[in-house]
């Protein structure tokens, strides 16, 4: 099983002879290898796992993913205090 995270590109640029990019995470930043999306543009969503960006995915579904992502985190949070 992996674990996708979705974030929003905010940067896109080439290093190494590879597509890179800057990608917000709801506030964190981190540069992703866009290699395996090379339609990706800034603004895009896309889906990231270990550092390589696997599949993109529009805003209304993105948005969606980090509600759910946020409201498992909340519940584990409860769990966890108990």
């Amino acid at each position: 099983m992996c674990l996708g995270i979705p974030g929003k590109i905010i940067e896109i640029y080439e290093k190494n002879n590879s597509k890179f990019g800057k990608v917000d995470f709801s506030g964190i930043k981190r540069e992703v290898c866009l290699d395996l999306t090379p339609d990706a543009k800034v603004g895009d969503y896309v889906i990231v796992h270990v550092g390589f960006s696997i599949s993109i995915l529009d805003e209304k579904e993105a948005i969606e993913t980090l509600k759910t992502y946020k409201e498992y985190m909340d519940s584990l949070e409860d769990e966890i205090s108990l």
